[in-house]
Parts: structure tokens; sequence; C-alpha cells
């Protein structure tokens, strides 16, 4: 009975040479080399350069798009506090006077508060209001100075 035992242990069978070829074959190949993660690295930083080159000009349509909403929902709160009061804030007033009481003159009949706060434009500045306006003489002035952040061309809302 002992005898039978190690002779089957000794003898490989078909299926102990599959196994063993198998593990040994697995032992050499297995992972991925370093040039061919660099290769798929290569290749997905090419992919999000061009992605991120298309997405960037969107931005600045969006940015744009952006002011003109501003623009438009601060002249209505500027419209409305011209029929609570008779006449719009002054340059010196500013758009603050939409969100508190402005203490020069003139001041207002009845004042309410508007907005919660005068928004920034999307790069970070005040936008420009001016009661008469210099290039609306008729009116308001009311843009926002861009991303240059000066007067000039890259105005936008004139």
């Amino acid at each position: 009975m002992f005898l039978p035992t190690m002779i089957t242990q000794q003898i490989p069978t078909p299926m102990m040479r599959l196994r063993i070829s198998t593990a040994r074959r697995l032992r050499t190949e297995a992972g991925y080399t370093l040039l061919e993660i660099m290769i798929v690295l290569s290749i997905i930083a090419v992919l999000l350069g061009t992605a991120i080159s298309l997405i960037s000009g969107n931005v600045d349509v969006a940015k744009e798009q952006r002011v003109k909403s501003d623009i438009q929902a601060i002249s209505m709160q500027l419209r409305t506090y011209e029929m609570l009061n008779y006449r719009k804030p002054t340059t010196e007033q500013g758009l603050k006077a939409l969100v508190q009481m402005p203490s020069s003159a003139p001041k207002p009949q009845q004042w309410k508060k508007l907005m919660e706060s005068v928004p920034l434009d999307p790069w970070g500045n005040e936008y420009v209001y001016r009661n008469p306006g210099k290039f609306k003489t008729d009116g308001y002035d009311l843009y926002s100075l861009g991303p240059k952040g000066e007067e000039g061309e890259g105005n936008i809302g004139k």
C-alpha cells in the first residue's frame, strides 16, 4: 500500500506537466514592462492635452455669456429701483444702491434691498456703472472691463 503512493507521486501525469509549464510561463510573463506602461501614459497625456486645448476656447465664451446675463439681471434691478424711486442711482451711489441704502444725495424715497450682493464679473472685477452714461448719453452705462481688467477694447456689454 505504501509503494503505489510513492510511485504516483514521482511520475508526473499530463495534467501535472500542464500545471508546471503554465506556472513557469506565468512567472516569466507576469506584469507589464516599463516600456508598455510609458507608452500608455504618453497616449493618455496626448489625449488629455488635446481635450484641454479644445475646451479652453469654450471657457472664454461661457464667461462672456455670464457677463451678458449678469448685466441683464442688474439692469432689471435698476429698472425696479427706478420704479420705486423715480430715478436710477447716480454714478457715485453705484450698484451698491441695490444692496444698501445710499448715504449720498439724492436719497431714495422708497428704498428696498433688491440684491443680496453686487456680483463680480467672471474675472473678479466689479461691473462699471455710470449714470449718466459716457457711451449711452440718454441712459446709463453698465459693462465689464473684461479679461484685461482695464478700460478699452476688451470691455464687454457696452
